[in-house]
């Protein structure tokens, strides 16, 4: 089995972004490919069509190759709750909660069993594993204990790119620095050092790229230019970096960067809408009058709820909407519409019944059993009809609570239980991560908005986002190629 393995000087080198180029590339050229990342820290998640959680990163990387994702291909997954715990997600399912300090001790072996019996699995379906680390391949005090960076490669054998990000400054002493703390059998693996970020003139460079090969043995075999468009982003820490400098918009989303923020790869769609700017804001910072709010997803919904409320948040959201806002939750955020969240068994930390936005007439328990599936649905707002494909990933159930005479609020799709809308259409709720990959569903939405402001209607027979996704990869892939030389690595 041909691999591949990709990994950084630093965390936000470039790994997943150098990974995923490499998955499309293989692909265009006639090999079958297969992306792994042995362990991820994220709580950005897809779910697979077998209903396991990944990353949502190893998902993006999975599309590149071509492929449908498998939970093989990030069979430990790292869901961080707060408090140095983390909820662990192997092979897709959860199967415990763990703080730091115990999950090399509790979870080591079965972990590394998991990881070989996932690339086994990988490897005999795939031609070529394109395998990712995880941070740094030197941490010197993890390094017994890692279960991503070199224990993969040399179980594999595979050759290995070391990536850098030269737009920081001290990528030079970062490759050397990294390459000095590896064993000798590891660095054996580095066949190649690429360059990335790079902003300035390739023949100033040259020198610092000829000593470095000279001083290490090991070839440059790439400089990426810095590339604008990157993606996915794996954690928060991303949103802190962005930029919003959409000069033509003519809607403003503000989206709450909640503590625990999930899957605000949610937004990607609509980030991607020439004519809206995305935002995302603090829950102290002052929330102004956007166009539309949106309450994302996030992996604690009761410690995010008690943010909002301590925060002053919670008062100027409920405020907002009733001066007339537009107001969206997803998952969490749904959840915290509603009247109540209640965990009795302490699922989230300490049990009890804590009071919600009590903006729809919802109450949630949060239990035990997670909910983690695709869906295929179709809409009743803000169009009839139109078809929406989404996933779940939530550990509590809402009840709806209105008079059956004189409801104040409509579902919002086909499945009562998968969101709703009050009457006036403007608070709206839901279960369904990436429902603004649904063109249509996604520029219906859009237009009500536009009509508020007294805007001209967008076209709405548009394709999904996940053909906009495609163009991204190919460009992306075509760039990268340009700038690297993947022939030592596979022919």
């Amino acid at each position: 089995m041909k691999s591949i393995m990709v990994v950084g000087t630093t965390s936000h080198a470039g790994k997943s972004l150098i990974t995923t180029a490499i998955c499309r590339i293989l692909s265009r050229r006639g090999w079958r490919v297969a992306p792994f990342k042995g362990q991820n820290m994220a709580l950005n998640a897809y779910v697979t069509p077998s209903g396991g959680e990944i990353g949502y990163a190893q998902a993006v990387q999975a599309w590149a190759a071509g492929v449908s994702p498998l939970v093989e291909m990030n069979p430990i997954l790292l869901k961080p709750q707060g408090n140095m715990t983390s909820q662990v997600i192997l092979k897709g399912r959860p199967i415990g909660k763990v703080s730091a300090t115990d999950y090399y001790e509790q979870y080591f072996d079965i972990g590394w069993r998991t990881i070989e019996e996932s690339l086994k699995h990988l490897g005999t379906e795939f031609d070529v594993l394109v395998c990712e680390g995880a941070g740094s391949p030197a941490e010197i005090n993890l390094k017994h204990r890692d279960l991503t960076n070199m224990r993969v490669a040399k179980y594999l054998d595979a050759p290995t790119l070391l990536v850098v990000d030269i737009d920081r400054g001290g990528a030079f002493a970062h490759v050397v620095g990294t390459l000095e703390l590896l064993e000798p059998e590891e660095r054996a693996l580095i066949q190649g050092v690429v360059i990335n970020k790079f902003r300035g003139i390739r023949s100033i460079l040259e020198p610092g790229i000829k000593w470095l090969e000279e001083r290490t043995g090991i070839p440059v075999i790439g400089v990426i230019p810095y590339l604008e468009e990157v993606f996915p982003a794996e954690d928060s820490l991303d949103l802190l970096e962005r930029k919003y400098q959409k000069t033509h918009a003519e809607l403003n989303i503000a989206v709450i960067r909640l503590p625990r923020i999930a899957n605000f790869t949610d937004f990607d769609p609509l980030e991607s809408e020439p004519t809206i700017s995305v935002k995302y804001l603090s829950p102290k910072q002052d929330l102004g009058h956007p166009d539309a709010l949106i309450i994302p997803g996030t992996k604690t919904t009761i410690a995010d709820l008690s943010v909002l409320h301590k925060s002053g948040m919670a008062e100027a959201i409920q405020n907002y909407a009733a001066s007339g806002g537009t107001i969206l939750g997803i998952c969490g955020g749904f959840q915290m519409l509603g009247q109540i969240v209640a965990d009795p068994e302490g699922i989230e930390g300490q049990a009890g019944r804590y009071q919600g936005l009590n903006l729809l007439p919802i109450k949630t328990v949060i239990t035990g059993q997670k909910i983690a599936r695709q869906r295929q649905v179709s809409s009743n707002y803000p169009q009839m009809g139109l078809p929406v494909n989404g996933f779940e990933i939530h550990q509590g159930r809402s009840r709806i609570e209105q008079p059956t005479d004189k409801p104040t609020c409509q579902p919002l799709f086909d499945d009562v239980n998968l969101g709703l809308v009050d009457n006036c259409q403007s608070v709206w709720g839901t279960y369904l991560h990436g429902i603004f990959d649904n063109g249509p569903w996604r520029r219906a939405w859009i237009n009500r908005l536009r009509q508020q402001r007294g805007l001209k209607s967008l076209p709405t027979g548009v394709a999904n986002y996940r053909e906009q996704r495609e163009q991204i990869l190919d460009s992306l892939a075509t760039e990268i190629e340009s700038h690297l030389n993947l022939t030592p690595f596979i022919s």
